[in-house]
């Protein structure tokens, strides 16, 4: 898939919002730049969300719950962590249960980490425009793409 701009990962993330559910997991995966939060941010602005939603660089989890968005979100970026155990902290499995992760830099963790996921990946085009390539798990088999 090819997203031309930021409005297009915008899109494509109000278009993930209509089909995610708590439960889900959208892994955000590419170089600095690649359009990753972008797609957060218009996923969560489809759920509900009336300001721009940061990065959560920093915070490393960013929670969302209702009424801001219409179910639980916890909107994680693992680029800061150096070590895979350091998530087991954020204790992001047992949140799953009730709550939609949307976790960018998804490759900090093993490959065994939530094999569930529906994984984007992100390249920068030479022109601009971002490529986008999905793994597709059985449970996003009738979700994906979205409409």
């Amino acid at each position: 898939m090819r997203l031309a701009d930021a409005a297009a990962s915008e899109a494509l993330g109000a278009r993930l919002a209509a089909v995610a559910r708590p439960g889900d997991v959208i892994a955000l995966s590419g170089q600095l730049g690649a359009g990753k939060t972008s797609i957060a941010r218009g996923l969560l602005a489809a759920l509900g969300l009336e300001e721009e939603a940061p990065s959560p660089s920093f915070a490393i989890v960013q929670p969302y719950d209702p009424p801001e968005v219409h179910f639980p979100v916890l909107h994680v970026d693992l680029y800061r962590i150096e070590d895979p155990g350091e998530v087991d902290e954020l204790g992001l499995d047992d949140a799953r249960c009730d709550s939609l992760l949307v976790v960018e830099w998804p490759e900090r963790l093993p490959a065994s980490a939530w094999r569930d996921a529906l994984w984007l990946s992100l390249t920068i085009e030479p022109d601009g425009a971002r490529g986008l390539t999905a793994q597709v798990p059985a449970a996003w088999k009738n979700r994906w793409p979205p409409t």
